[in-house]
């Protein structure tokens, strides 16, 4: 029976790269000369630090744009609020979600269901498992899949007949 599973997954190595790169651009840019703004990783937890909100800012937008030239979607950042540190520092700390949560695969399941294709959608831990009768339903899954869920990055992996 061929199936395929919908999964949200980030490359780590490139998150990283990113980062660096971050930094790197950060050091040289003169806005930022004699500042502390830097952005530090820890496994999928970034943490972007900085003078002033202004430059928190900027640095976040700095670090959206080298994640997207690494083709990772920035949709899958989660920004938390601005924390004040020690004088007029500021800090932010930016988590980069993995996986398919469960209200995201019980509403993937729900648009599966509900579109009458001849196809089985069951969750399996942070992804979902969608399996039917022929390889052209399991494809019209995948463009409903596509177009009902934009607002979150998904990828379509371990498509077997």
């Amino acid at each position: 029976m061929p199936t395929f599973d919908i999964v949200s997954e980030v490359d780590k190595q490139e998150v990283r790269n990113a980062v660096d790169q971050v930094n790197k651009e950060v050091s040289t840019r003169f806005d930022f000369r004699g500042s502390d703004a830097r952005v530090e990783q820890a496994d999928y937890v970034l943490t972007v630090c900085a003078d002033t909100e202004f430059q928190l800012d900027q640095v976040q937008d700095i670090l959206s744009q080298k994640l997207s030239k690494r083709s990772i979607d920035v949709k899958c950042l989660e920004f938390g609020k601005v924390e004040k540190v020690s004088g007029n520092k500021v800090k932010r700390s930016v988590t980069v979600k993995t996986g398919v949560e469960t209200e995201l695969a019980k509403k993937i399941v729900k648009l599966v269901k509900d579109s009458k294709l001849k196809v089985q959608a069951s969750i399996q831990g942070d992804s979902v498992r969608v399996s039917g009768a022929k390889r052209d339903v399991l494809q019209e899954a995948i463009a409903l899949v596509k177009k009902g869920i934009s607002d979150f990055p998904l990828q379509f992996q371990n498509f077997r007949d």
